[in-house]
């Protein structure tokens, strides 16, 4: 790893090593104190080890003077038990503070691991524990963490779960031991398709068993640092561990507020640094995992988050209700969001014909799985391979805002969903999710939308005035689901290739939602593409040149060190989040190839490229590539060049 970075720079540091290791799913077990403005539970991570198989990531230990080393010394692993009990708390209840607190905090107490943030940043210094190894050094696995207090970390007996030992194939693993532990998590994260909800089971199973036996961990500005010892390659490392952890009130990942009717709230801001604030995790978007979640918060909260099923609240006891959420297309932890608040749906005063069909429509994870084999992505019950949803143009959909916008909402966001969603889908064809969540997030929101899994947020700001600035978020956002979550950049620095692509589809969503004529949409384009082009012209005079790259690690694009870790270019800069730079130029890339190609050939084509790569992960060239692959005529222009 690159052990130069300075977090007072404006890059901003990627840790985990996801070369030798992968997070392939997460189990959240949270609650939201509204009083102490935390979140906190645990989580349980399944790992798949990567193809190199390192000793070590020649990460450090870290040290502070002569003082030594702070990894806490893990308890014996006991023998294998049965008691399979949910490691949930009991409940309590109150309307502005947790339902089923954990653990407390005891990391004062003991100083093992006190969670303290180095100014100097990442430490530079060797790997100097004693792993009482004869000198070998023990796999470090180092995941991205920020803002957290870390309070436990543990390896999960997967092996205790009651029927689990159906999933391995070896017969000669019969003795209990770390060998056996890991192949059950290999066999179960690599379950087929057509098993996921056997395989969401077994996790949730999994997740609850007994621990056995607590790891090393350290933590510092960037990071969690955790290994056991005698583990000396990712493939010996344990491959289900559980980290019991809590935010801090000042994390930068989680917004706590009072919605505009006075209500408290929380919500997930990821950026600049995503969701290592939120949970520790693997933040590199080539780490493509699953997830599922449950959430508890006082019964009159909703708690809303990117998964696929539209939870219904579970009343416990003490006037607590538990949410639980689920995704089965893999994805970067970065889209991961959630919502709690008094939020209010907003429901329509009478049923269309085509909300009606689309609330029968299939789920994605009851895709018909006749044409499995034909996408490049890895094996997920995906929606294009399902005949029903590549028909259905208008997704099942809910609206969630505080009370006193419930008229605003009714007015100017409810009867806009359909259209927008419509037009995308004549576009683009196969929404690549089965439902959406639009909630109105509260008065500080820094911006006007952001598109998450299943979930887009909206500022208030949207529902003033008349349709148009409302219509036109809305199918930005909506675009997103294509371009930046169903296809990701491969390195975050190529922002165009979600920006610019939601910017552009915005006009073409919208102009289809208002069923324009021809000449009336290009009107409207035109004179849209004119206020963008001064606002452009401003930008590039008035911001420095190095942050108006479209791919500023250039030749550098896409590459990672070694372990798998990388740096985001200009990342903690500031300035950046309020530029445009991103979204113009991608969008005036891509309106001249529509005006050049002509759109019947143009969208022809992103059709086309929608379906070859939604699941993956790329890079410009990927589209460049492609386009001239499937344009001869532009390939043979741009030789003679």
């Amino acid at each position: 790893m690159d052990t130069k970075l300075d977090p007072s720079r404006d890059d901003l540091p990627l840790m985990a090593n996801t070369s030798h290791i992968l997070v392939k799913h997460y189990v959240l077990d949270l609650d939201v104190d509204f009083e102490s403005q935390i979140i906190e539970g645990t989580i349980v991570l399944f790992f798949e080890s990567g193809k190199k198989q390192s000793r070590s990531t020649k990460e450090p230990c870290r040290t502070e003077s002569n003082e030594a080393c702070r990894f806490r010394m893990p308890e014996p692993c006991h023998s294998p038990v049965t008691d399979t009990r949910t490691f949930s708390p009991k409940t309590r209840s109150n309307d502005f503070t947790i339902c089923g607190k954990g653990e407390k905090d005891t990391s004062g107490k003991d100083g093992n691991h006190d969670n303290r943030e180095q100014a100097s940043g990442i430490s530079s210094s060797k790997y100097c524990c004693d792993t009482g190894n004869h000198g070998s050094e023990d796999f470090l696995l180092v995941l991205d963490c920020c803002d957290l207090s870390v309070l436990k970390v543990e390896e999960v007996d997967v092996a205790a779960v009651p029927g689990i030992e159906k999933l391995t194939r070896s017969p000669k693993l019969t003795v209990v031991s770390e060998e056996l532990r890991n192949q059950i998590v290999c066999e179960l994260v690599t379950l087929p398709a057509d098993r996921w909800r056997e395989q969401l089971d077994y996790y949730a199973r999994c997740s609850q068993a007994p621990g056995c036996g607590e790891l090393l961990f350290d933590t510092d500005t960037w990071s969690l640092q955790i290994r056991k010892t005698g583990a000396q390659t990712a493939t010996d490392f344990p491959h289900a561990i559980r980290i019991r952890y809590s935010t801090k009130p000042q994390g930068r990942s989680v917004t706590w507020t009072s919605d505009q009717s006075g209500r408290p709230c929380v919500y997930t801001m990821g950026s600049p640094i995503n969701n290592r604030a939120l949970f520790p995790c693997q933040e590199p978007p080539v780490a493509m995992s699953t997830w599922q979640a449950t959430v508890r918060a006082a019964a009159s909260f909703v708690v809303l988050m990117s998964g696929e099923n539209s939870a219904k609240p579970t009343q416990l006891r003490e006037g607590c209700s538990s949410w639980h959420y689920y995704v089965t297309m893999p994805m970067p932890a970065s889209t991961f969001t959630i919502a709690v608040g008094s939020w209010t749906e907003m429901k329509p005063e009478t049923c269309s014909s085509n909300d009606l069909a689309a609330e029968r429509s299939l789920s994605p994870s009851e895709a018909d799985f006749r044409y499995v084999g034909i996408c490049g992505h890895m094996e997920y019950p995906c929606r294009f391979q399902n005949p029903s949803a590549t028909t259905q143009e208008i997704i099942p959909h809910r609206v969630f805002a505080p009370l006193c916008l419930k008229g605003a909402c009714q007015e100017t966001l409810l009867q806009l969903v359909p259209p927008c969603l419509s037009a995308a889908h004549r576009v683009l064809g196969t929404h690549p999710f089965s439902r959406l969540d639009i909630l109105i997030v509260p008065s500080n929101f820094p911006s006007l939308g952001m598109a998450s899994p299943h979930i887009i947020f909206l500022s208030q700001s949207v529902l003033t005035g008349n349709s148009h600035l409302c219509g036109t978020r809305l199918c930005h956002e909506i675009a997103h689901a294509w371009f930046g979550l169903a296809i990701g950049a491969r390195d975050w620095t190529e922002e165009w290739l979600s920006e610019g692509f939601a910017t552009h589809l915005e006009d073409v969503f919208w102009a289809k939602a208002q069923q324009l004529d021809p000449h009336e949409a290009q009107e409207q384009q035109e004179l849209k593409a004119c206020l963008r082009w001064c606002r452009l012209q401003d930008e590039v005079r008035n911001s420095p040149e190095e942050m108006q790259v479209l791919r500023p690690n250039k030749e550098k694009t896409g590459h990672v060190s070694d372990s798998g870790s990388s740096v985001v270019k200009h990342g903690l800069n500031p300035e950046k989040v309020f530029m445009q730079v991103h979204y113009l130029k991608g969008y005036f890339l891509l309106r001249f190839l529509a005006q050049r190609l002509g759109d019947d050939t143009y969208f022809a084509f992103l059709r086309k490229f929608v379906h070859t790569f939604h699941g993956q992960l790329i890079l410009s060239q990927d589209f460049l590539q492609m386009l001239l692959e499937n344009i001869p005529e532009e390939k043979r222009d741009m030789e003679s060049v």
